[in-house]
């Protein structure tokens, strides 16, 4: 396996060194020059071509996010790592970073144990490049061409238009890495008037999602919200599964509503919120009148759960290869026989409108 080449962007000298010993310590990753701020990088990273940065958000003369902006605007296929803090801040820089096209984050830990710190940086990053490898497996064994025409092609798996037997009540989406991006660019496309409520698990930890939801519900004519206990589902809104917990829904017997549970039930597929945990409700309560939709990230979380929508009559909907951060999920999905459709990311929005018109 090639090595993985990391640029290190940090003005903080202690968290310089963490970072650099943290990677370095990694099977087949290697440090290979640092910068104190984000114009001494956009100088250097040029001339040494890493393979990926990481990139602390608060820095002097230019922070992270506008490093972030430059660096995409000249190098459109370099990728970040962006360094975040652990506070409300830090997680609205941090969205903010995602959805202008940061592979993924990781959290500073703030202990005063330089040893303990670099243990949390090291689990972090290794979980990161093992999302690298499956990113840099998919993007560079498929050449720019061929990228730009998968953008806008439905995959073979189905040419035709889906045919819904009954109208669909609701949506029901599955993401992870790669996703606050998608997510933005995706959600806009819905008017609204659009009239189904769109349930999304987005792997992600607390704070963040609430971020994440109020930086959508910004750019949204949808209203977009992080998901509360007792929230009866409505038509035209997105609810967020909250970081750190599990998302369900369930019919209310005396009035037959559907309603939001939130609870704190274990980890799935290592992950909380769990897309599987979701869908399974989903499936119990909507049966064939659901959709459910599978995006970019690593993994298998939801297949189960999407498997077993799919038997009792919902269509599925998967994102394509070539605007996916990592086709690691929809590649499972679509493995295991359970999609209908793939389709790139916009047209996803536009198959899902048409879902409703009768």
């Amino acid at each position: 396996m090639s090595q993985t080449r990391v640029f290190v962007v940090d003005d903080s000298v202690v968290y310089r060194k963490i970072l650099i010993d943290a990677i370095n310590s990694i099977p087949n990753v290697r440090t290979i020059g640092v910068a104190e701020n984000g114009e001494e990088a956009i100088e250097i990273i040029p001339k040494v071509k890493p393979d990926l940065i990481t990139l602390d958000l608060n820095m002097p003369v230019m922070d992270g996010l506008e490093t972030l902006k430059k660096l995409h605007h000249c190098y459109p296929d370099f990728r970040a790592i962006i360094v975040s803090t652990y506070t409300e801040e830090g997680a609205s820089a941090t969205i903010e970073s995602l959805e202008a096209g940061a592979l993924d984050y990781i959290t500073k830990p703030n202990s005063n144990d330089y040893a303990h710190n670099n243990r949390l940086l090291k689990k972090q990053l290794e979980d990161i490049f093992v999302k690298f490898s499956y990113f840099k497996k998919d993007f560079y064994n498929t050449g720019a061409a061929t990228r730009q025409k998968q953008q806008f092609t439905p995959s073979r798996i189905q040419q035709r238009n889906l045919l819904y037997p009954v109208q669909p009540q609701v949506v029901a989406i599955a993401i992870s890495t790669g996703g606050p991006n998608a997510l933005s660019k995706l959600l806009p496309l819905f008017p609204q008037t659009y009239p189904l409520p769109i349930l999304i698990v987005q792997h992600m930890p607390k704070l963040f999602t609430n971020t994440l939801a109020q930086s959508l519900d910004k750019t949204c004519k949808l209203s977009v919200v992080e998901a509360q206990e007792g929230m009866i589902l409505k038509a035209g809104t997105v609810y967020l599964a909250p970081g750190g917990f599990q998302m369900k829904v369930q019919q209310r017997k005396q009035t037959n509503e559907v309603e939001i549970k939130i609870t704190d039930d274990p980890p799935e597929n290592h992950c909380k919120p769990s897309a599987d945990y979701l869908f399974r409700s989903v499936a119990k309560v909507y049966r064939q009148e659901a959709v459910g939709v599978i995006m970019t990230g690593m993994g298998s979380d939801g297949i189960l759960g999407l498997r077993l929508m799919k038997r009792h009559g919902a269509n599925v909907i998967a994102q394509n290869k070539a605007t996916c951060i990592i086709y690691g999920m929809p590649r499972e999905a679509v493995e295991a026989g359970i999609v209908d459709l793939e389709l790139p990311l916009t047209e996803i929005a536009h198959e899902l409108i048409r879902a409703t018109e009768r």
